[in-house]
């Protein structure tokens, strides 16, 4: 006796053992995965989950790799190594540093070769001095007075000129309203 079947259902048949034989051989190799093995029987890879995937760290180099599946099968891509381009920085600056401690010792030399340049330099500063500061009051001796200095000649001529051309500023000031009142009026 033979059953009738359609090929619709055979096909939904055929699909539904594919999906229950994947399922039961990923869990099966999820469950070997998750085993914890110990430290000697550790593989060459270290995985750690992320949202997007895994990141997998080389236990032998190093290197660390972003594997993710991206529709057409799960693809792994290098990480840029950060600590790979700041040591090389750092041998950059080392190597211009060392170049320049060079360069400073064969200045050295090349100024010590020259000699002395300048003569008759003393190690004390000179002593500081104010040409404007004004001297100070003389105490008379045996009496307690201060005596105070005389402005000079030249104080003088500075104070007469300066109250010669303020007293014409304000000649020509008055004359100047004069005649604006003058006109007005």
């Amino acid at each position: 006796m033979s059953i009738a079947t359609s090929p619709s259902k055979i096909t939904i048949t055929a699909v539904a053992a594919l999906i229950s034989w994947s399922v039961f051989c990923l869990g099966g190799i999820g469950n070997v995965a998750a085993q914890s093995l110990s430290d000697d029987e550790n593989g060459r890879y270290t995985l750690s989950p992320v949202p997007d995937g895994v990141i997998r760290l080389d236990t032998r180099t190093g290197a660390v790799s972003t594997c993710s599946n991206a529709g057409a099968g799960w693809a792994c891509y290098a990480v840029p190594d950060e600590r790979a381009a700041l040591d090389a920085e750092i041998g950059r600056l080392q190597a211009e540093n060392e170049a320049s401690r060079k360069e400073l010792e064969k200045l050295k030399a090349e100024l010590a070769a020259r000699g002395p340049t300048v003569t008759g330099k003393i190690d004390e500063p000179l002593p500081k001095t104010d040409s404007l500061k004004k001297p100070e009051p003389k105490v008379a001796e045996g009496e307690r007075k201060i005596e105070i200095p005389l402005p000079s000649d030249r104080d003088m001529d500075r104070v007469m000129s300066f109250l010669e051309q303020a007293w014409r500023r304000l000649v020509e000031m008055a004359n100047r309203m004069q005649k604006d009142f003058s006109g007005k009026i």
